[in-house]
């Protein structure tokens, strides 16, 4: 594994889902493989979970950390090629990402789409730039389509608590009070077509995601009956793909609650985090024995110690390929 950035970078998906959970058992079983090895984390937007979890997770593989806030601890960067820089930018990523580069040996980046123009955002253009001019492996940790961290996360979670071989994996829209990305959603679908699940995707008309992310999911418009027989409900908000960044819909109707919940096969609900007490999901749901959010949250750490352990291995390999 060289990049991290889609599931098109995971080889083997039942065996980083396996492996995860070994890690779980054993944290620090690796804990020289990333010695004198170093990882830069860089946020364009606000992170909790993926912030701490990959600093963990990279602490327990015995790496140094070094994490910034771009455009807060450092210039802000013009991303376009070919442009007269004077406005706001002061440097370039050319020679941003190549200085980190020097630095690092593997680059953890997290940006969120505009939601104002979709060919730009669905181009990737940050994560392709860093990628393009680091020289260096890139672990996404969150782009402008998809969040591959928390989609490996959600699939080892559903492996720790799946009561069937094959469960029913229900992905829900929930109203929320501003427009958010579909990055989550679209990994999510992503990662369940890949899995051994019966996938459903639920929403109101005009939340359809992009055809290459919801493939082969079934599509139903009614929560009511998308939640009938349930093993697993994952809320999450989205904002219109067609429509670009609007929203189209804000009835409470779609909210998780209890009495949906009855509907299904005693699931287990799930949420990426930061999630909206009443809006999204009511607390008689949140604060019961079918909430796994905070389960969920922790296996955040297995699922990013396992990629940057194949990370490492796949550099150790090219450095050193007489070893191997």
């Amino acid at each position: 594994m060289h990049h991290f950035t889609s599931i098109h970078d995971a080889y083997n998906i039942p065996q980083l889902v396996n492996e995860a959970l070994l890690m779980k058992r054993a944290p620090y079983s690796d804990c020289f493989i990333g010695k004198n090895k170093t990882i830069g984390l860089l946020f364009f937007n606000s992170s909790l979970r993926t912030r701490l979890s990959t600093q963990k997770a990279a602490q327990n593989l015995g790496m140094n950390v070094m994490v910034m806030n771009v455009g807060a601890d450092s210039w802000q960067l013009e991303m376009n090629e070919g442009v007269i820089m004077n406005s706001d930018k002061a440097e370039h990523v050319s020679e941003a990402a190549a200085v980190i580069g020097q630095y690092c040996d593997i680059v953890g980046l997290r940006s969120f789409p505009s939601l104002v123009n979709r060919e730009d955002d669905y181009s990737e253009l940050v994560l392709n730039q860093f990628m393009k001019y680091t020289g260096r492996p890139i672990l996404s940790l969150e782009s402008a389509t998809r969040h591959p961290l928390q989609s490996l996360t959600d699939l080892i979670t559903i492996q720790e608590y799946k009561k069937t071989a094959r469960p029913k994996v229900v992905l829900t829209w929930a109203p929320h009070v501003k427009a958010l990305p579909q990055c989550v959603p679209n990994s999510f679908a992503e990662w369940m077509n890949h899995s051994e699940v019966d996938f459903t995707i639920a929403h109101p008309k005009g939340y359809e995601l992009a055809p290459e992310f919801s493939g082969n999911a079934q599509i139903c418009y009614d929560p009511k009956e998308a939640f009938e027989g349930a093993d697993f409900i994952y809320a999450k908000n989205w904002s219109s793909y067609q429509e670009y960044g609007k929203i189209l819909n804000s009835d409470p109707a779609w909210m998780v609650t209890m009495d949906k919940m009855k509907l299904t096969n005693d699931a287990k609900f799930m949420h990426c985090l930061p999630v909206r007490r009443n809006v999204v999901v009511e607390d008689a749901v949140l604060d019961s024995n079918h909430s796994i959010v905070i389960q969920q949250a922790g296996n955040r750490v297995w699922a990013a110690q396992t990629v940057l352990k194949e990370m490492l291995l796949s550099l150790a390999k090219k450095e050193s390929p007489y070893l191997f």
